[in-house]
Order: structure tokens, then C-alpha cells, then sequence
């Protein structure tokens, strides 16, 4: 069953692995030929040859053409264009920073009096944009259990209800949540279906589970390396587009030229990076089953984790980031000075990257439900491209200190 599961683990990754090497390049060689990657093309103002050319590319403001520098470059929609393909989406607006991703919708589909039904294990930053900017424009957020049966969820949707964002799994309480079931519920609502898909980046499909708009922290798998802050947004209608590429523009987002080299440059090597990744984080994650100070491990592939089974069915693979919770009697303190011994794992936020990381996730997260899954004081983990028995030997080395 090991064996099984860990094909089942790391399977997906390479089953895009042609999108990301061919997708987001060129679509025709010239006769004298070009270099493989596309040229960092910075810059802001666009000239043309004539005003009637010049108004002409004005109209094409949803194809990805260049037109101003602040409504997107070469280098961006290229991006664009690949991030949609491995997404199975229509078009994507790729913008500055994962956060600004995850405002940009809810920004373009609601208005004042609008009812935004929100998961309880949303991305922190989501909910206080959510509870705080949104809320003084007269938008309402409320919050349902990421667990929540679709007669809970149909009980929370109001008639002015817009949109539902789920997160799976969900942030730092790895909860899989049942997006087929969520899409109904939405349907049902005509609301749209937000999903935050960075942690299922080519091994889930938002758009073939009933998903109208997907979220990417590209800073996460896609950039790969630490040393961007990026994001993207995808749909797959072009009412979407319409709505959302506005919403962009008058907002002046856009990506830097730069960043979306390196992204694009970073996605290039992401199936081979995360397989590996991934492999090592579901050993690593059986392996700390058995360790005494560990109460619950939650790793989506593991049977216990909450939403196993819809990652069963929806996800091709898994990622590289889980989360550990310690035995109760274990104090907050004793855990922090477990992470404090760590040589290896460095203390940093993000994940995604080729290195290993580690943060507590415990005291400071704010849930409206109570989550029972966290017996005692909690951290996650970012596996990276490391040794995996040098990671174990510094983990337990480092826990040590709570026998």
C-alpha cells in the first residue's frame, strides 16, 4: 500500500510536464531562428505606426496584446498563456502578488449589499482583506467549516450571495475540501466558485470540478526558487475575462516583466522539483507518525487527514507542504524552542521553493469554527530538494527537547 500511495503521491507531476516545457513560448520561429526563451522586454509606453494602428490594438484590450505597459508586457502574457493552459482555463491575468490575487476577484464580482461565503481555513491575509476593505465597501463576508456538509453550506447562502471561496487543502489546517459539492452549492446560488489553487497547481483541475475562477500564488511552486512575489488569476469563460481583465485594468495591476521571466524560467523544471519534493514530504510525513511527540500529522495522502478521500478522487499527486500537530500536553514554548534547535529546516514564511522550511501555525490563526483536528500546538512544513535523511536526522535531533 506504501508503494501504491507513493505513486500515487507523485504521478501527476508528470503528466504536465509537457505543457510546462512547451506552453507559455513562442508560437512560430522566424527564418533566421531565436533563443528558446523569450527576452526580458521592459518597458511602458508602446508606439505605433499610425493612430488608426493605435486604436485599432486599443480595442484589444482582453487579448493579452501589449498596448501600455500597465496593462501588461511580453514577457507577462506568455506567463498568462501557460499558467491558463495548466490551469484548463480560457485566459489568465497574471498581477504582482498572490494577495493582490486573491482581492482581484472579489473585487470584480461583488458589489455593495453583495454576500461573500468564505472558508473557515482561507489564507489569513484573504480574510482580513475580506473582513476589513471589502467590508467598507459594503460587502459582507461570513465564514462556513471547510468541512461543512452541502446542507450547512446551502444553509449559510443568502439570496445576495456572489461568491464562495474555498481554499483545498485549506491553509494550515489541510482540510481537502469536496469542490464538486461546494460548485453545486454555488450553482444552485448563481454565485461564482472561487478557488485557491496554489497548493494544487497542475495536480488538481478547479475548472473540470465546477470551479469559475482559479488562484495562484505563482511566488509558491511556479517561481520555485525564493526571489519572486508574483500571482495569477484564471478563468474559463469569457464573461469572466471581460469582467476580471477590467476590474485589472482600473485597478493598474499587472505583473513586472522581470519576475514573469523568472517565472516562466522557474516553471520550466517544476515536475521534476516537485516530484521529488513531494515524494520526500509524504516520507517524511509517515515517518513523523511514529514519532512520540507527535499527535496528527496532516498531509492530504494520509487517511486521517480530513478530506483524504476528495483528494482521493480530485488530486493527481500532492504537494510539498503539511502540517504537524504535537501531543496537548506539549507547551507552545517547548514547541518554538524545538523549531529554534532546527539546523536544516530554516524559520521562514512562503513554501514552494527548493529549500526546507518551518513555522508554527498555532496560537495567532483566527478561525469562527472550531477546527479539532490541532490537538496541541501545531507547525508546517515546506519540504524541499534536501537529503531526505538529513532532514529526518535534524527533526528528530531537534525534538529532542519535548521528551
Amino acid at each position: 500500500m506504501t508503494d501504491a500511495m507513493e505513486r500515487r503521491v507523485t504521478e501527476g507531476w508528470s503528466r504536465f510536464a509537457d505543457k510546462v516545457v512547451r506552453a507559455g513560448r513562442h508560437d512560430s520561429l522566424p527564418e533566421r531562428g531565436q533563443f528558446i526563451n523569450a527576452p526580458v522586454a521592459r518597458g511602458s509606453t508602446v508606439i505605433f505606426p499610425s493612430l488608426a494602428a493605435m486604436h485599432a490594438q486599443g480595442h484589444r484590450t482582453y487579448d493579452h496584446e501589449v498596448i501600455y505597459g500597465a496593462m501588461g508586457n511580453p514577457n507577462q502574457h506568455l506567463l498568462e498563456r501557460l499558467i491558463a493552459e495548466i490551469e484548463g482555463g480560457s485566459d489568465c491575468q497574471a498581477v504582482c502578488s498572490g494577495l493582490t490575487a486573491c482581492a482581484l476577484p472579489l473585487l470584480a464580482f461583488t458589489e455593495a449589499g453583495s454576500h461573500v461565503l468564505m472558508s473557515d481555513a482561507i489564507y489569513g491575509p484573504t480574510r482580513r482583506f475580506a473582513k476589513t476593505m471589502l467590508r467598507r465597501f459594503g460587502v459582507e463576508t461570513s465564514f462556513y467549516p471547510p468541512m461543512a456538509s452541502k446542507e450547512t453550506l446551502q444553509s449559510l447562502m443568502r439570496p445576495e450571495t456572489r461568491i464562495i471561496v474555498a481554499e483545498s487543502p485549506g491553509s494550515h489546517s489541510f482540510e481537502v475540501q469536496d469542490v464538486p459539492m461546494i460548485a453545486d452549492v454555488a450553482a444552485a446560488g448563481q454565485a461564482k466558485l472561487i478557488v485557491d489553487n496554489t497548493w494544487g497547481l497542475g495536480i488538481f483541475q478547479p475548472f473540470a470540478h465546477g470551479a469559475h475562477i482559479s488562484v495562484q500564488a505563482l511566488t509558491k511552486y511556479a517561481g520555485g526558487h525564493s526571489d519572486i512575489i508574483l500571482g495569477a488569476v484564471t478563468v474559463n469563460a469569457r464573461e469572466d475575462w471581460v469582467k476580471l481583465r477590467d476590474a485589472a485594468i482600473q485597478l493598474g495591476l499587472c505583473a513586472n516583466p522581470d519576475e514573469s521571466w523568472l517565472t516562466l524560467r522557474g516553471l520550466r523544471t517544476l515536475t521534476v522539483r516537485l516530484e521529488k519534493q513531494a515524494l520526500t514530504a509524504y516520507r517524511m510525513a509517515r515517518w513523523l507518525q511514529s514519532c512520540a511527540p507527535v499527535a496528527r500529522v496532516l498531509h492530504p495522502a494520509l487517511e486521517d487527514c480530513p478530506g483524504h478521500d476528495n483528494w482521493l478522487r480530485d488530486f493527481s499527486g500532492a504537494g510539498c507542504l503539511f502540517g504537524v500537530a504535537l501531543r496537548p500536553e506539549i507547551t507552545d514554548a517547548a514547541m518554538r524552542a524545538m523549531i529554534d534547535r532546527l539546523k536544516i529546516f530554516s524559520i521562514g514564511a512562503s513554501w514552494g521553493g527548493y529549500e526546507s522550511l518551518v513555522m508554527p501555525t498555532s496560537g495567532g490563526i483566527v478561525r469562527d469554527h472550531t477546527h479539532h483536528h490541532q490537538p496541541g500546538p501545531a507547525f508546517r512544513l515546506q519540504i524541499g530538494l534536501e537529503d531526505p535523511e538529513t532532514l529526518k536526522e535534524d527533526l528528530a535531533t531537534a525534538m529532542a527537547v519535548l521528551q
